[in-house]
């Protein structure tokens, strides 16, 4: 029967996972010809259930580095509909559940997969995301070095003043221009909102920054965290930081800083009813309206 005027086409399959992943082993996520990704192990692991022709293609909500790792990682993919269907066989499982089941017996140790469901309708694993926050993880005197939390903890050669890095990390919070801290590509605008950017020295000593925003430009968090580096050593004033990223153009003195402190530990949806809108709104550029000043 032909499709009736106006109806609209069926929206395609889509299906959410949840999963993390120790990136030391990784040449981070975006698949290289050559290199062990993440996104190559998984889509080859997804592909092999599937029994796809063709590579299945993901699309992630954080794009993480070499050595960057993962707890609330989330990406989608849309598979043929009667290849989903055939994963359960003859049991009685879902789809979902015989994927969850495929994928952690032969996906490596170092990609736990949390959860694969059907996902609502309007879902995007980019661009409905509300906002993303990662962890970053410093230990700064020798006593205080785990050599089992050694593949995501960052040793500094001084001692850090958590205040005074706390207090850097505030001036930074609000709706700005972040291209000091940003690797640029051509056409990508580098204004964000930084929702949370706090210091805090936890129960084993070492340092801990929580940094949360709407969305994260290429090595933005690594960057926010080598600009307070000198402040909370006293090679900086507590203002430096704002200074450089008012300036919105790359410091030689902000250090990008080792991957492997570094962990997306969850990305942020609205409910179901607001996944579409939210996907619209993320498509388009961000730009700050110089009538204002940037926010503090």
């Amino acid at each position: 029967m032909d499709q009736e005027q106006g109806e609209r086409p069926a929206a395609p399959l889509r299906i959410r996972l949840d999963f993390g992943y120790d990136g030391t082993d990784f040449s981070g996520w975006a698949a290289q010809p050559g290199l062990r990704t993440v996104e190559g192990t998984l889509s080859a692991a997804l592909t092999t259930i599937l029994r796809a022709e063709q590579p299945v293609r993901l699309t992630v909500a954080g794009r993480t580095d070499a050595g960057v790792h993962a707890r609330g990682q989330v990406a989608h993919f849309d598979p043929d509909p009667t290849a989903w269907a055939a994963l359960p066989g003859r049991s009685t499982r879902t789809p979902a559940e015989a994927a969850l089941s495929r994928l952690r017996g032969i996906l490596p140790a170092d990609i736990g997969m949390r959860a694969v469901a059907v996902a609502a309708d309007g879902f995007d694993a980019r661009f409905a995301a509300l906002q993303r926050r990662y962890l970053y993880r410093l230990a700064d005197r020798p006593e205080l070095v785990d050599p089992l939390r050694r593949r995501e903890t960052v040793v500094t050669k001084r001692a850090l003043d958590v205040e005074s890095m706390h207090a850097a990390a505030q001036e930074l919070l609000g709706l700005n221009d972040f291209g000091a801290f940003c690797k640029r590509r051509a056409g990508a605008t580098t204004v964000r909102t930084l929702l949370d950017y706090s210091w805090r020295r936890a129960e084993d000593g070492t340092l801990e920054a929580t940094v949360v925003a709407d969305a994260f430009c290429h090595s933005m968090v690594r960057s926010l965290v080598g600009a307070v580096v000198p402040v909370g050593e006293g090679r900086k004033g507590v203002h430096w930081p704002a200074e450089v990223m008012r300036a919105a153009v790359r410091d030689a003195a902000v250090v990008v800083m080792p991957p492997h402190g570094l962990s997306l530990e969850e990305v942020v949806y609205p409910d179901d009813a607001g996944l579409a809108v939210r996907a619209r709104e993320s498509r388009v550029r961000r730009t700050l309206d110089r009538s204002e000043p940037p926010s503090a």
